[in-house]
Formats: C-alpha cells, sequence, structure tokens
C-alpha cells in the first residue's frame, strides 16, 4: 500500500485534507455526551464526524493521546474509530509519534501494523534517537504494507529549539531531511513538517521533491492555504494537509448547542477543501 491509496483516494476526492480527531469530552456537544460512557461518547462523537464526511475527505488522523488519557475506555474507543473509518473507506493516520529503539521500536511497530492492530494504513514517529528507532517502522510497514510519516520540521511554537540547530552548516531538520531520503527506500516514508513555517516548507520541498508530505497547522494554529500549497510537488500532489479543531469543533465556534455539529464539520471541510485545492492551482500555474 504505501502511499499508493492516500494518493487515490485525494485524486478521487480532490482533496488533500485529513481531519484530525483529537477528542476531549469537552469538544463533543452535550446531546452525544451526556448519559454516555466515556467510551461511548468518544467513538459515537468520530462516528458522527466520519460519517458527516467520508464522501468528501480522503483520510482520518485520530490523536492517540486524546484517547489514551481516557483509560482503559478511551483505548477501546480509538480502536473501534479506527476500524469503524477503514469500514468508510477512508485511509487511517495514527499519530502517536513514537520513537524508541531496538525491540521496543518493534513492538511499537508490531502493535500499530500487526496482528492485533486496529489497522491503520500509517503512523507518525519521531526520530530523534536516528535510524535505530525509525527502521523497526519502515521494516514492519514494508511487511504489512503500512507506510510511516517521520517528524521533521513540526508547526509548534517551540520546535527551532532544536530543529533549527546549526550542524556543520545544516539545519538539524534538513539533517533529518537528508536522513529521510535513504529511509524512504522502499517508498514507505514520507515526512511531517508543519505550515506554520512556510519558508522551510519550501525548502523541505525543493530538497524532497518525490516524498509524501503531512503538513500540520493549517487553521486553528495559523497556517493559510497559500503556506501550504509550498508542500505540493510540481505535480500539485504528494501533500495531506490536517485539520483538527477546525474541523471537529466548528459547531464550538459557531456557538449554539452543537445538534448541528456534523453539518458544520462537513461545511468547513468543504470550505477547507476549496481553499487548499485553489492555492494548489494557483502555484502549480506558476
Amino acid at each position: 500500500m504505501s502511499f499508493s491509496l492516500l494518493r487515490e483516494l485525494i485524486f478521487q476526492k480532490n482533496n488533500p485534507s485529513v481531519m484530525g480527531l483529537d477528542p476531549r469530552l469537552e469538544y463533543i456537544p452535550p446531546h452525544i455526551r451526556d448519559g454516555k460512557s466515556v467510551g461511548d461518547a468518544l467513538f459515537e462523537f468520530g462516528k458522527a464526524l466520519i460519517d458527516a464526511t467520508a464522501d468528501i475527505l480522503p483520510a482520518v488522523k485520530p490523536q492517540s493521546a486524546f484517547y489514551e488519557m481516557y483509560g482503559l475506555e478511551g483505548v477501546a474507543a480509538l480502536d473501534k474509530t479506527i476500524r469503524y473509518a477503514k469500514s468508510a473507506g477512508l485511509y487511517v493516520i495514527l499519530d502517536v509519534k513514537r520513537g524508541d529503539i531496538g525491540s521496543t521500536a518493534e513492538a511499537y511497530a508490531e502493535a500499530y501494523f500487526g496482528k492485533y492492530s486496529a489497522g491503520a494504513d500509517c503512523v507518525t514517529v519521531n526520530p530523534y534517537l536516528g535510524s535505530d528507532g525509525v527502521m523497526p517502522f519502515i521494516k514492519a510497514a514494508d511487511k504489512y504494507n503500512k507506510a510511516v510519516f517521520v517528524l521533521v520540521k513540526t508547526s509548534n511554537p517551540s520546535s527551532g529549539e532544536l530543529q533549527d540547530t546549526d550542524c556543520g552548516g545544516r539545519t538539524l531538520y534538513m539533517r533529518v531531511a537528508e536522513l529521510a531520503k535513504k529511509w524512504n527506500a522502499t517508498g514507505r516514508c514520507g515526512i511531517v513538517a508543519g505550515a506554520t513555517y512556510p519558508a522551510q516548507l519550501a525548502e523541505l520541498r525543493c530538497e524532497l521533491p518525490e516524498m509524501f508530505f503531512l503538513v500540520p497547522g493549517y487553521g486553528a494554529q495559523g497556517g493559510k492555504a497559500e503556506d501550504v500549497a509550498l508542500a505540493a510537488d510540481e505535480r500539485g500532489e504528494g501533500v495531506i494537509v490536517n485539520s483538527s479543531r477546525g474541523l471537529m469543533c466548528a459547531w464550538m465556534a459557531a456557538g449554539g448547542d452543537g445538534r448541528d455539529f456534523a453539518k458544520l464539520t462537513r461545511e468547513a471541510a468543504e470550505k477547507m477543501r476549496d481553499e487548499l485545492s485553489a492555492a494548489i492551482m494557483e502555484r502549480v500555474k506558476k
């Protein structure tokens, strides 16, 4: 599978966006949350968001921490949500940002890709430990026909404390990009690069013209469509752009009791799709 399924779904739906699922209980409308267990509320919220957008979105990106924080019920809801998203025909990027070495990294990779996994297509990985921490995921991706996104230049304000460090004339994030090229030998490694740093995003696309980019930071974090467009390759492809709160919490931005939350999320997803597609098309023309 590598990224071929993701590319196909983006093409079919003409939409390079992914909905992040980061479900705090306070983000769930009262009529969904009240009277239910934590696990049921988390799943029903995610299910409704998937049902509202599965025909226009190619992918979802559940963030495991927002499920794990609710204990076993949350973990069970995450498993159920991943399986439901797959049944709805969506590509699932499981955002776990794991980073460890040796047998521990192999165990993490098996947990997300192997026999007992929920069936996610892809995971995010922290490369701070070097190839020892990344290659077990790449090998598991080869084995199970999956893919991996490696953190390179992230969207958070303090990312530069480490990622912008000079390493012999090149920044650390560009050094990681060089390694990502090697890790992508079988076509199963992409990178994470934030929309909040458009100049660096453009620099990385020049360095990695053939690799797939996952771009967080759009919308609530301040990234704009014209910034994100810099991550697209020369064909206007090779990028998937994440929005979590901007889609999931559209009902909160609109006010009201949230009974129309699914409709508002769909409308926000359609607007995001149109803005991204227009910006990428404009860049390709230049």
